[in-house]
């Protein structure tokens, strides 16, 4: 028979180890067929080994196998003419031939070696060399237990390191990321040297086969051996799989890649701990509430309280003392889950918010609780957020991670709130509307009224933590959108916060909430901008106006004296680019047109126009860059003797594969009007898919409208940009809505221009 492998592959019905065990079936026929003609004499055996040998072959798998021989057989020719068929087949092959005893000494210095024997599995020949190599490969690893747990271990911590966690990762890598098929396979073999149970990795059957479905489908789509399932294939997966949509299939993966994880931690923490020397009865430590610390391992005596209260003492204890928490010890836990009273006891609250103001001590804790249904006991509007998805590279983790991750965050910031209860527990749960459909502020704020009487706390600090979720996005929005020296923005962001308070607790949460999303989420320049607003509104809310609190301006001193010269300006201060000309129709869109060709990526801009001069200034991301040409393209650029459009247009069309996808969502491109933040001007703030040149045409559409530009507040967030601008027509806010209709038309055309 020959192997057909292109039939097998269009019956779409065959998935995950459905697929794999019928490859695997026509696999072994064929090559056991060729072996049959090539007629193995006696001493000799063709074996499977590794991801072949557990019967685990997907579509894109190199094939490995062994030819085993003893010593007093010649099996050059023999090998020839039982690899040549598979080469001409097209199929990729890992082969080796060599004598038992060869086999045994590699494995003996070569850790792939010796896991890969350990799935040995007998194809053809001589069935007795097959069956000792399966036997003396398994009794050497056996023997070396102790030493090949420990390589194990520092293979999967590198491994982990290089390739990240599939549960979070935009574009997972299945096999080799934390939680993945690796690990199971990582505990399998652990079981082969009698340091676990068999049982450790075969209850994970159910997590293991999810993403072994993914990854068949991943080699069926793509034609191509590899692990990662990248955004651009995983709405094709999910439709081959037939999940609701990309998101479903992210979800399971990232749920069962958790599951995978949170075991596999498990169950080398008690590996690791079965190799320790063994510690003295006097190194047990006994705790009230009939909780034991063994070194990192907590667990419960049999007399301890049958109270809902101990859900409460055992996560406080594990998380202050870095534990493990017993499987039998959780187990205990979920019997006391159905007495938790409604609402908790204010013991019950405290001792909640004090397991989160340890800080990231709480998060494998919490996990722990997630995975037996503890976390949803304690608040069931969890459920929906459990491992769901945030496909984009803005945020690193699943939304309940993130909370986790939040509020983790939010604990370091404790001693700048006068309510670190009140901000942990905020930060636990201003994204818990993302599990529920409709906009997840809209619906946080129903769901966390709800929690928090739940929890027990009065009517004023619901409140708090109701408007912790109503406004988190408030001021990070404001901070890095809007001109912080409008004495107008000030008073607005103080009218609608009303209190210290809540003001500090915002600003925290803001830090907090920042960082756990994501490194691109949370730096100096973002920082800045938000202790300036934090503060300018503290002083308004603590008597004080707003237009004595805003800063100088811009222009400043600096910018000043260029405008005072007559000269063409063109200045760099590290990122900061400042160009200063006779003020003409469109000089902001043409100094944007011109850092555009020159690659710069402009993170924030302002402009301004007095006595006939115009002021552009620009930061850039870039500061690597040839100075003496950006100067000569900028004074034939602001003159008009560059074919800006023309060449933009040009450069945008050559990159523009260069920019991948980075969000799942799609992005409509939207212009909205403000009125109301600035006394002056119209902040006009568009929202569209980053792409080269979008400043450029979008000050360009507003130049051809006679709209000047005063400040601009550039953000990226992964492959989408949020720009605001204050504009003025002929010196006046634009309130007309026809007007608006016109200026939005403009702006939208200028960037889907192709």
């Amino acid at each position: 028979m020959a192997v057909d492998r292109a039939a097998l592959l269009e019956r779409t019905e065959l998935r995950g180890s459905a697929f794999t065990d019928a490859y695997t079936t026509q696999l072994d026929e064929w090559l056991q067929d060729i072996a049959t003609s090539t007629d193995l004499p006696a001493g000799v055996a063709l074996a499977a080994v590794g991801g072949f040998g557990r019967r685990e072959m997907a579509p894109e798998s190199d094939i490995d196998i062994i030819l085993v021989h003893s010593d007093d057989v010649d099996v050059a020719e023999i090998a020839e003419q039982l690899w040549y068929p598979i080469w001409d087949a097209g199929l990729k092959l890992g082969h080796r031939v060599d004598t038992v005893d060869g086999l045994l000494k590699s494995a003996r210095n070569d850790l792939d070696t010796a896991t890969a024997l350990l799935d040995v599995r007998h194809l053809a020949g001589d069935e007795s060399v097959s069956l000792e190599l399966a036997v003396e490969a398994s009794a050497q690893w056996s023997a070396g237990a102790v030493d090949n747990a420990a390589r194990l271990a520092a293979r999967r911590s590198d491994r982990h390191d290089q390739y990240g966690e599939v549960a979070f990762e935009l574009g997972p890598d299945l096999k080799n990321g934390r939680g993945g098929l690796r690990d199971v396979h990582s505990l399998r073999w652990a079981a082969a040297s009698g340091v676990l149970s068999e049982d450790a990795a075969t209850m994970l059957a159910d997590a293991h086969e999810v993403l072994l479905a993914a990854r068949v489908e991943l080699h069926r789509l793509t034609g191509r051996p590899g692990d990662r399932l990248v955004l651009d294939y995983q709405d094709e997966v999910a439709a081959a799989l037939d999940y609701r949509d990309a998101d479903a299939l992210m979800a399971d993966v990232a749920g069962a890649a958790r599951t995978i994880a949170w075991n596999a931690d498990a169950a080398w923490f008690f590996i690791e701990r079965s190799i320790e020397p063994r510690r003295r009865a006097s190194d047990i430590e006994h705790l009230d509430h009939g909780i034991v610390i063994d070194g990192a391992l907590l667990s419960l005596t049999n007399d301890y309280p049958r109270d809902p209260m101990m859900l409460f003492h055992v996560a406080k204890a594990a998380a202050s003392r870095h534990c493990f928490i017993d499987n039998v010890a959780l187990g205990q836990l979920c019997e006391l889950k159905s007495e938790l009273p409604d609402p908790w006891t204010p013991e019950m609250r405290d001792a909640f918010s004090d397991v989160f103001r340890l800080g990231r001590a709480a998060i494998p804790v919490i996990e722990a609780y997630d995975q037996v249904g503890l976390m949803t006991a304690l608040i069931p509007q969890w459920e929906p957020c459990r491992s769901r998805p945030q496909r984009n590279a803005y945020h690193r983790f699943t939304v309940d991670r993130h909370l986790l991750e939040a509020a983790a965050e939010a604990s370091a910031l404790a001693d700048k709130v006068d309510r670190p209860d009140l901000l942990v527990l905020g930060a636990l749960l201003h994204d818990i509307g993302k599990g529920y459909p409709g906009d997840h502020t809209d619906v946080g704020v129903e769901l966390i009224a709800d929690i928090a009487a739940h929890m027990g706390f009065d009517p004023v600090d619901t409140e708090l933590l109701v408007d912790m979720c109503r406004y988190h996005l408030l001021i990070p929005d404001v901070a890095t959108r809007r001109d912080l020296d409008d004495d107008g923005t000030i008073a607005a962001v103080a009218g609608t916060v009303g209190s210290v308070r809540l003001l500090e607790l915002l600003g925290s949460l803001t830090e907090a909430d920042s960082i756990a999303t994501g490194p691109s989420a949370w730096n100096s320049s973002k920082a800045e901008l938000v202790r300036t607003l934090v503060g300018r509104v503290r002083f308004v809310l603590e008597g004080g106006e707003a237009s004595e609190v805003v800063g100088v301006g811009f222009p400043g001193p600096r910018e000043r004296a260029f405008l005072d010269s007559d000269e063409f300006v063109v200045d760099i201060d590290g990122p900061v680019i400042t160009v200063v000309q006779s003020d003409v129709a469109g000089a902001f869109s043409r100094v944007a047109g011109v850092l555009t060709l020159n690659g710069l990526d402009i993170t924030a801009a302002a402009a301004h126009t007095e006595d006939g001069r115009a002021l552009s200034q620009f930061t850039v991301n870039h500061a690597d860059f040839d100075a003496r040409r950006l100067r000569a393209q900028m004074l034939d650029g602001v003159a008009g003797r560059l074919a800006l459009e023309s060449r933009v247009t040009d450069r945008r069309n050559t990159y523009a594969r260069s920019f991948k996808r980075s969000s799942a969502a799609p992005i409509e491109p939207t212009v909205t009007f403000d009125n109301m933040s600035s006394e002056t001007a119209t902040v006009v703030e568009v929202n569209c898919r980053d792409q080269i040149g979008v400043l450029y045409r979008i000050a360009r559409a507003l130049s051809e409208m006679q709209i000047g530009i005063s400040t601009a507040r550039i953000q990226t967030i992964g492959d989408r940009v949020i720009d605001a601008f204050y504009v003025m027509a002929n010196d006046e806010k634009i309130v007309d809505l026809d007007h608006q209709s016109e200026v939005e038309r403009a702006v939208l055309y200028a960037i889907a221009r192709k």
